[in-house]
């Protein structure tokens, strides 16, 4: 994606990006689903620890029978859930996969990881929301402590880890999802289905501002996910207006599976700071509007002046969209040549079967992506993060990122010329 702005004269952009830069690039993964990122070797040992039967008992098995690699829509490609959140029921399992998730994001060069999860799916009578959220917790702290402990960040400069838990609340449930919105819907049996939706998500957001200021849990944001079309947003006010006034930052799925105006409601009714996935930004189709094209104009216009963020999960858009028949349908181009900001993720570690370094070299094969653009691209995702410590902290670690960045950019380099003088 050749431009001739200043980006290009980032150190190093006359080099070629290669997969090995990547991984050894520092980055971030600001969209990561806990539930979705299990290895699976961890999800058939707790399986069987805990009963539950599995389609299979191989990870080959389950690679073909569950976590494929394309999937015929957004249905199929959650299927999989139903098997990780039955494995994750208890603060032994929550600190593991936690733990794990962050030791596998480590090793690619992941320096600072948002995860999200639903607390409410994992509640069981004497394990509640604040205690889920403890159990996630320790499993990222035992991480980030192992790894400052090592040579490459106590003698060598490397970054250390730092992370923060978004909690999400669902759009809509059933009585089949969990046992709390089991409880919940037969105690609210008479209740619109949208009233009792809203009453979860207000309750959660409660218990996570709880978690927060009483047991000093990192919860640095609070989402909404689940399906778009027929839960509208607007169900949810009340309880992102009660994170909004307890300054939790707010990222919202929207634009995955609906339009446009899914992710004009996630900004002007839910406070949105960042959007998940915005797939859809461009559809001028699935537009109300009596000028579609404007509207996305405008909608798109006003993203970019307000410097809101698109989580942007390529793979998982890839398989669960079918109309996306190759990476360069995705609409990741024009957002890049709208200089709109925008972060790549993961989503899904396991159900998508991909990683950041994956996610980024996919865009930089099918978009073109110059050295500046990708730095842009890192750095802009430690500067847009929901950072647990303070704005000096933030500043002064992004800092540290930067110069980490640029020393990568020139070990390569040297690589590259000595490997060259060799040939």
């Amino acid at each position: 994606m050749k431009t001739d702005s200043a980006d290009s004269q980032s150190p190093g952009s006359d080099r070629r990006i290669t997969r090995r830069l990547i991984q050894r690039l520092p980055k971030t993964d600001l969209h990561v689903h806990l539930d979705g990122s299990l290895r699976l070797g961890t999800l058939i040992e707790l399986a069987g620890e805990r009963g539950i039967e599995l389609p299979s008992g191989t990870q080959d098995g389950l690679l073909e029978l569950v976590f494929k690699e394309r999937y015929r829509d957004l249905p199929e490609y959650l299927h999989g859930f139903r098997y990780t959140c039955a494995v994750m029921t208890d603060g032994e399992a929550l600190e593991r996969i936690a733990y794990e998730l962050a030791e596998d994001s480590l090793a690619e060069g992941v320096r600072y990881l948002e995860v999200r999860f639903a607390p409410q799916l994992h509640v069981r009578p004497g394990f509640d929301v604040g205690q889920v959220l403890q159990a996630v917790e320790r499993g990222l702290e035992r991480a980030r402590r192992e790894h400052e402990q090592s040579e490459s960040v106590r003698m060598h400069g490397e970054p250390p880890l730092r992370y923060g838990i978004i909690a999400c609340a669902m759009r809509m449930f059933t009585e089949g999802f969990a046992p709390y919105y089991r409880d919940l819907l037969g105690v609210l049996r008479a209740w619109p289905k949208s009233e009792v939706h809203g009453v979860a998500s207000l309750s959660l957001a409660r218990s996570v501002v709880d978690a927060r200021d009483r047991l000093g849990v990192p919860v640095v944001g609070f989402d909404l996910a689940g399906a778009e079309a027929g839960n509208p947003a607007s169900d949810h006010v009340e309880a992102f207006q009660f994170a909004h006034s307890n300054f939790l930052k707010k990222t919202v799925h929207a634009g995955e599976a609906y339009g446009p105006e899914s992710i004009f409601q996630a900004i002007t009714l839910l406070h949105a700071d960042r959007i998940g996935h915005g797939t859809h930004i461009y559809s001028t189709h699935q537009v109300q509007a009596d000028d579609p094209t404007r509207y996305v104009d405008q909608l798109s216009q006003y993203i970019s002046d307000r410097r809101i963020t698109l989580e942007v999960c390529i793979t998982s858009n890839m398989q669960t969209m079918p109309e996306l028949s190759s990476v360069t349908d995705h609409p990741f181009g024009r957002m890049m040549r709208d200089r709109l900001s925008v972060a790549l993720c993961t989503d899904n570690r396991l159900v998508s079967r991909t990683t950041v370094t994956d996610e980024i070299a996919k865009a930089v094969e099918a978009f073109d992506l110059t050295a500046g653009e990708l730095r842009n691209l890192a750095i802009y995702g430690f500067k847009r993060s929901f950072y647990p410590g303070s704005y000096r902290e933030k500043r002064t670690y992004v800092r540290q990122v930067i110069d980490f960045y640029d020393r990568v950019i020139a070990e390569e380099s040297e690589i590259a010329v000595d490997t060259a003088e060799i040939l």
